[in-house]
Formats: structure tokens, C-alpha cells, sequence
């Protein structure tokens, strides 16, 4: 029997990664991510919630798209238009609260009156706080969708990674130009893994993604969900105001029987293999189709 590997359906390159320190706030491009059992590290750690402890984000504060993070070796530094930057300490916190995100309620840990008064102020909102994840609360993303894998996630919306292509994006633009409206970046869609190299939306059809480290180690991932898009898309990340031409876009060529018709671009993924390795801009991706 031989013991050659089967040549991969499809061959990638990893040509974007982002994380987004803040949930709803900008994301941060990055050249490399280490990656952890609940995604890219410090992606989705903190989040604001308003004075009952339920999260806040740009679906109905779309001035959170104004808010950009820097990374920082132990800190991130959060920049807004007309404010002060706010430092937060990567292992600073200040006391226990309860947050909801979604349907769960959890343990986190509040980052202080100044952090909770800088957010009020910049977005208009009197008693709003910033959260940070508690690292000693488990938190599952569906098991509808992992299947027999435990997926753990902090605090984005339900799946630890989020996979695009750039050819997606780009079949999105030219339907945008024929109606006559710009063109959008990336940013929009809020992606942790962004790839070169598919057709449009053949990220929807993969089995897994195997990526190939400088190390010689292999990160394995499964996409498990086409993602639902809510109005975020629609809010331009460099005004912070929103408007409708993205999702009406899609609502042309993305109703995705999969979610009773809601309009999806991109996949939400797990981790099958490789927390605590690195990611890298230009590492090599290989795939097979998924069929049902």
C-alpha cells in the first residue's frame, strides 16, 4: 500500500490575518498570530457591555468601527477621533462582573471606571464598561455545527475562526461596480483568515484547510458554518456610518439554503489541530471539497 499522500484538491496561500482585540471595534492586520484553542490570540478578549452587562456592537453603535486597537507587547492601546488613547493592560483587570454575549452568561472581569467612562463618551452611551474575557470560563461554540469537536470561543459571536477569500471579496466589488457604488475592503467583513489562490466562495465547499508552518508543522482547521451577515457590513469602517448597497448586494447572489436563507459570506471554522502554533502571512494552504 502506498504511502504517498493524496495530492490536495485545492492550493492556497494564507495572504491575510487579522485580529480584533475589541469585539465590534477595527480589527488589527497582522504578519503573524499565534493561535490558541479559541482562535487567534487577543482576538475578541475584551468587549463593551452596557450597564446590564449585555454586549454592545456596531449594530447599533456603528461608531465602535472608529475605535482602532494597536498591539502592543503588554498592552493594546485603543485610539478613537477626539479622544485620548486608552491603554488597557494585556493582563490587567480590575474586578468580577457578569457579561451576556448572545444567549450565554458568563463570569468576566470589568476593566475599570476609565475604560467604561472613555467608551460612554466617544460613543454617546452613559454606563457602558469593557469586559475582558475570564480565561478560566469555558465557553462553547454550537455543537449543531462542531460536531464531536469541543470548540471553544471568548467572546466572538459563536465560532473561533472566521475564513475568507480574496476572491470573494473581489466578486462582491464588481457586483458593487456594475451598480455603481465603491468598492469595499476586507475589513468589512471582520475576517480572522483571509485566502489567495480560490475562486469566489470556494471557501464554502472545504472540508478542512491544512497550513503548512516554516516549522514543518501543519495547522488543521474545519470549516463548519457559512457566517450570517448582519448590518455591519453595510457600515463604512472609515466614517462609521452605515449604509445599505453591501448587503443589497448580497441579498442578489448569497440566500443560503444552508441557513434558511439568510445572506452568508465566509465560513466560521474550528481548530482540529495546532493551538499554540503560529500563523504566517504567505503560509501555504492545501484543501480537499467537502460533499454531502
Amino acid at each position: 500500500m502506498s504511502s504517498t499522500p493524496t495530492p490536495a484538491d485545492l492550493q492556497a496561500t494564507l495572504s491575510g490575518l487579522f485580529v480584533h482585540p475589541v469585539k465590534s471595534c477595527a480589527g488589527v492586520a497582522l504578519r503573524e498570530a499565534q493561535l490558541t484553542d479559541t482562535g487567534l490570540d487577543l482576538d475578541r478578549a475584551w468587549m463593551v457591555v452596557d450597564a446590564q452587562g449585555r454586549f454592545v456592537t456596531q449594530r447599533d453603535a456603528p461608531r465602535m468601527a472608529l475605535v482602532r486597537p494597536q498591539i502592543r507587547r503588554l498592552e493594546v492601546v485603543l485610539r478613537a477621533p477626539g479622544m485620548l488613547a486608552l491603554h488597557l493592560g494585556i493582563n490587567e483587570v480590575e474586578k468580577p462582573t457578569r457579561v451576556q454575549v448572545w444567549k450565554d452568561e458568563l463570569n468576566a472581569w470589568d476593566m475599570g471606571d476609565v475604560a467604561g467612562q472613555w467608551f460612554s463618551d466617544f460613543l454617546g452611551r452613559p454606563g457602558l464598561r469593557l469586559a475582558r474575557f475570564d480565561p478560566d470560563v469555558t465557553r462553547l461554540a454550537s455543537k449543531q455545527w462542531t460536531g464531536e469537536i469541543d470548540a471553544p470561543v471568548e467572546f466572538a459571536d459563536g465560532f473561533p475562526l472566521l475564513v475568507v477569500s480574496e476572491a470573494s471579496l473581489d466578486e462582491l466589488n464588481r457586483r458593487l461596480a456594475l451598480a455603481g457604488h465603491a468598492a469595499v475592503g476586507m475589513e468589512r467583513f471582520r475576517p480572522n483568515l483571509v485566502l489567495s489562490g480560490l475562486e469566489a466562495h470556494d471557501e464554502d465547499r472545504l472540508a478542512e484547510l491544512r497550513i503548512a508552518t516554516p516549522e514543518g508543522e501543519i495547522v488543521v482547521l474545519r470549516p463548519v458554518k457559512p457566517c450570517p451577515r448582519c448590518p455591519i457590513p453595510n457600515v463604512d469602517p472609515s466614517t462609521g456610518e452605515s449604509s445599505p448597497e453591501v448587503l443589497e448586494a448580497l441579498r442578489a447572489y448569497r440566500a443560503d439554503p444552508r441557513l434558511d436563507g439568510a445572506l452568508t459570506f465566509g465560513m466560521n471554522a474550528v481548530i482540529v489541530r495546532g493551538a499554540g502554533l503560529t500563523l504566517r502571512v504567505g503560509d501555504a494552504v492545501s484543501a480537499d471539497w467537502h460533499f454531502d
